[in-house]
Formats: C-alpha cells, structure tokens, sequence
C-alpha cells in the first residue's frame, strides 16, 4: 500500500515499532509548529508557535489507541475591550486510527452494508503504518478555546458613546442629554444665531 502521508510531517507518527500487537504500547513527546489557522476568529494559537505534544501510542485489535496531550499558546483579543490577551493552553484528547483493513478483520463490513455509513465517514484509518495528528489537534484545540475570551473576568468594555476603554478610567463618563430637549436647544441657538445677524443689518 502506497502512503500518501509524508513521515517527516512533524504531525505525522509512525506505529511501525508497535507491530500489531496488542497491548503494545509507546510513549512519544516532540514540539511542533502550529499549522495554519488553529483557532477560532477571536483567539487561537498563531501559526508556527510550539506545541508540546506528550503521546501514548497503544496498539489494540482494530489498530492504534492514541491519548495525548498538548501545551500551546494563545494569542487573541478581548471580546468586550480589543485589547490583546495571552493565555495557555494544555488539552487532552484520545483517538482511535483503525488499520487499513480493519473492517475486513473485524466483520465491520457488514456494519457498513447495514447502513452504518455515517460512522464509517467517521473512522480514521491509518495509512500504512503512518496517521496524521493535525485533524485530531485541530479539533482538540478548538473544542479547549474560550469561545468569548475576555482580559479580565470583570472587564467594563468599551464606552458605547466614545470607544474608550472603561478599565483605563473607571470614572469615565459623558453628561446624558435628554433628546426630547436637544431639538429645542438646536432651535434656540439656531435663533440667536439669526437675530444677532438681523441686529447686525440694522
């Protein structure tokens, strides 16, 4: 079988030591670069920072069990005042990749001639002794983000009426005028205005 994935991808790990066997197991740590757009909008971890990647690699009899963890930073932006946040993140995460022909070794054939296609959509598989981790981080990483991050617990955001950030000045304030009366005062001064003007002709 011809592989299509590349083994020096630094997201790409080869079982080729666990032989098949199950109960085999090794461990494997190795910092990556973060790939393109691991995130969401708001935060994320930026292209091409470490991750610190900790795995567990576990054969068993329908292919490899992989649990592991990741370290990465983070680098987004407060949803209330814009201001730029750091934060750290450190996600679990635990994935089967089935070996090529583990439907024909386990009778899951039948599962998908019974209309069990959805799963099978599912399934990763390994390609020949190679599977790439990114999909797996990349879902790990995004289901771990604060979907509102925010500077501060209690941050005040941003003045609806100017846009300054309220944390800077607590005491920030605009004097409230009521609208019923602002057309009054444009008339008015709009008055004054003419009549200093017809004072003036006269």
């Amino acid at each position: 079988m011809n592989t299509r994935l590349d083994h020096r991808d630094p997201l790409v790990f080869d079982t080729h030591e666990l032989g098949r066997r199950p109960g085999s197991m090794r461990k494997v740590s190795r910092s990556v670069p973060a790939p393109k757009d691991l995130g969401i909008e708001v935060i994320g971890v930026p292209e091409g920072a470490e991750i610190r990647l900790d795995l567990r690699l576990e054969a068993v009899m329908e292919g490899v069990l992989v649990s592991g963890t990741a370290r990465a930073p983070l680098t987004g932006e407060c949803v209330r005042c814009l201001e730029p946040i750091e934060r750290k993140l450190d996600t679990d995460f635990q994935e089967m990749y089935s070996y090529p022909d583990a439907d024909d070794r386990t009778g899951g054939h039948r599962a998908a001639e019974a209309g069990d296609d959805a799963e099978e959509e599912d399934t990763l598989h390994l390609e020949g002794d190679l599977f790439d981790l990114e999909p797996v981080l990349r879902d790990a990483v995004v289901l771990a983000l604060p979907l509102q991050p925010v500077c501060q617990d209690d941050c005040p955001g941003l003045c609806s009426e100017c846009g300054e950030r309220l944390a800077d000045d607590p005491d920030h304030h605009h004097e409230a005028t009521d609208i019923r009366w602002a057309a009054l005062q444009e008339f008015q001064q709009s008055g004054a205005g003419t009549g200093t003007t017809e004072n003036q002709e006269k």
